[in-house]
């Protein structure tokens, strides 16, 4: 069965509050998402760094409590 009385126009300015605060909602969440990516992407060669390692005075020091 079909609905009675079926006018897109009326409907679709009946429902323009909702529709558009869809709109917003999903205009939102890619923007979140698209953040979320360039923060994740952004960070991908800081793992790869390596100290250089301490040397023996710098041992030491620690060690002695000198030092920083």
């Amino acid at each position: 069965m079909s609905a009675p009385d079926t006018n897109v126009d009326r409907q679709t300015e009946k429902h323009k509050p909702s529709l558009l605060g869809i709109g917003a909602v999903v205009v939102f969440a890619l923007a979140a998402l698209g953040l979320f990516l360039l923060m994740v992407f952004d960070r991908g060669g800081e793992q790869d760094k390596v100290e250089a390692p301490a040397t023996a005075a710098e041992v030491q020091r620690v060690i002695d409590g000198t030092a920083d």
